[in-house]
């Protein structure tokens, strides 16, 4: 009988230039809208409001929260990273155009960089890659596009692959300024302001909100499932290190999101990442606390503006609390 692994790529597998392209399309329904909700308990106003957001929008279908779309777009790219011990960070995310319920998401995965880690005792072999993923509906227009970067073990712990790729050279440093500003959606930013309690732009750089409100990890194997999300250290403990399931990076990036809300209730959505770094693995059951300051406004024309904001999340911990998500997007404010 012939037996055949699968399990996914190890690090030795994979090669700058390769592409995956075979995660399954995903035609997002009021099912996984409605799932996120009960996941997170996300308060911004435009997924939640049919009438608020065809008057903003000028479209009959109700708007795909941006988290939602992010974790989508991340969990498809997870047929190359499989066996991966941990995501260490996002870079230069842009939603290109917001995503309405009924359209479907593909994603496709780019190597463009490999860096084999240095060998330390007791410690599994692992090595880091550059990943490019790129997001298209179904009309082929372009929605999501980022660079990530997870650990992945090598199936070899004693090879010399000689990757030793500088991830400067492949990932920017920042946003592109141009691709940010065509981000912002020609919405009636106006009627926001109108319909939605206080929705001034009453924002001073350098203010830090902190939300008292705290949030249980839970449900963390439901959304990898929905996400279509094959890491296995999601959902099988004995994938990991140190023997315990992590939580996806996502999960905690939208509990953050959802207390984001909290402390401005009038963020109409939000437009892009500048980076996004996991300082510390989650687990379920930990609780979750977040803090963000003012870093930028930029008005608009017409009204309305960009905000920068900066996010620290922290889990609550009987011996301590510990930072475990570094978290810069930019949001849009009636």
């Amino acid at each position: 009988m012939t037996r055949i692994d699968v399990g996914g790529p190890w690090f030795e597998d994979l090669k700058v230039g390769q592409v995956f392209d075979d995660a399954p399309p995903i035609t997002i329904t009021p099912g996984h809208t409605a799932m996120h909700q009960a996941l997170f308990g996300d308060r911004m106003r435009l997924p939640l409001d049919a009438p608020l957001a065809r008057a903003v929008t000028g479209r009959a279908e109700m708007l795909v929260h941006p988290n939602l779309v992010c974790n989508i777009a991340i969990g498809q790219t997870t047929v190359a990273t499989q066996r991966v011990r941990g995501n260490l960070f996002y870079r230069g995310l842009i939603l290109q155009r917001p995503v309405m319920v009924g359209d479907t998401l593909h994603t496709t995965t780019e190597v463009v960089g490999l860096k084999q880690n240095r060998r330390r005792a007791g410690k599994p072999a692992t090595g880091l890659v550059a990943l490019r993923m790129t997001t298209l509906n179904q009309h082929g227009n372009a929605v999501v596009d980022c660079w990530r970067c997870p650990m992945i073990p090598l199936r070899d712990p004693e090879v010399d692959t000689g990757h030793a790729d500088r991830f400067d050279d492949e990932i920017p440093a920042d946003l592109d300024a141009r691709s940010l500003a065509r981000a912002v959606p020609p919405w009636r930013l106006e009627v926001f302001r109108e319909r939605a309690p206080g929705s001034a732009m009453d924002l001073d750089v350098g203010t830090t909100y902190v939300v008292e409100a705290q949030e249980p990890v839970s449900g963390a194997p439901e959304l990898v499932r929905m996400t279509m999300n094959v890491a296995m250290v999601h959902l099988d403990a004995s994938a990991s290190s140190d023997g315990r399931r992590l939580v996806y990076g996502g999960h905690t990036i939208s509990i953050a999101g959802a207390q984001l809300t909290r402390a401005f209730p009038n963020l109409v959505t939000l437009l892009a990442w500048r980076s996004c770094d996991h300082l510390a693995p989650v687990f379920e059951g930990d609780l979750l606390r977040s803090e963000a300051t003012i870093h930028r406004v930029t008005p608009l024309d017409g009204g309305g503006g960009m905000v920068d904001l900066h996010v620290i999340t922290s889990a609550v911990r009987a011996d301590g609390d510990e930072r475990v998500l570094d978290w810069r997007p930019v949001g849009l404010m009636p």
